[in-house]
């Protein structure tokens, strides 16, 4: 029943988070490129593949500091939304990677690097276009926590993800050709660690 329900809210999610970027497109961007490859859905091409794994490694390992250190400190583990795993051990597997990669990494990825940064890239530059998603990505994972983590808790939240906001888009428009799909799996990766420091009571 878990993995039933998870399906059918990441599919949710998922068109929930492609509506903007879908009419966006039909408004804006169908005459230069066809939807998905407008959004970076695209097949990654890496020309230095050290560097890329070093920034891959590094990005999912600075996205999962909050659930090591800044959300046990800050945040009761009960509200945040990997408690639905608690204690479940390898039986919530299939589930925690439907939530990891499809329900949040997927859609924030649609809708952060290949609706945001890209538009903001274009109009700004690489440099500004990528900081300020980074920013819009720090702070909405800052607001969602800011009533439970406090402001102290919140901006440490949003430093972190807004850093791995950055990077995401870094490794997407100057390691992989502006495919997302690098992000994407980076993000899943950082979300499926988290989870499963919850789903055996690690913390």
């Amino acid at each position: 029943m878990q993995i039933i329900n998870l399906l059918i809210s990441a599919i949710l999610q998922v068109i929930l988070f492609s509506i903007i970027p879908f009419v966006w497109w039909l408004t804006c961007g169908r005459k230069e490129l066809g939807f998905f490859k407008w959004l970076g859905l695209k097949k990654p091409i890496v020309k230095n593949k050290i560097k890329y794994t070093i920034t891959f490694v590094c990005s999912i390992i600075l996205l999962s500091i909050p659930s090591f250190l800044i959300f046990p400190l800050f945040i009761d583990k009960s509200t945040m939304a990997t408690s639905q795993f608690s204690g479940q051990g390898l039986s919530a597997l299939i589930p925690v990677l439907i939530y990891a990669f499809f329900q949040t990494g997927f859609s924030e990825e649609l809708l952060f690097r290949g609706l945001l940064t890209k538009r903001l890239v274009h109009k700004f530059g690489f440099q500004v276009g990528n900081m300020v998603q980074g920013l819009l990505f720090g702070l909405m994972h800052g607001m969602i926590f800011i009533s439970t983590a406090g402001l102290l808790g919140a901006i440490i939240i949003i430093l972190l993800t807004g850093t791995v906001g950055w990077l995401m888009g870094w490794i997407n428009e100057k390691q992989s050709e502006g495919s997302i799909i690098s992000s994407w799996l980076l993000h899943g990766c950082a979300n499926t660690l988290a989870s499963i420091i919850v789903m055996f009571n690690i913390l």
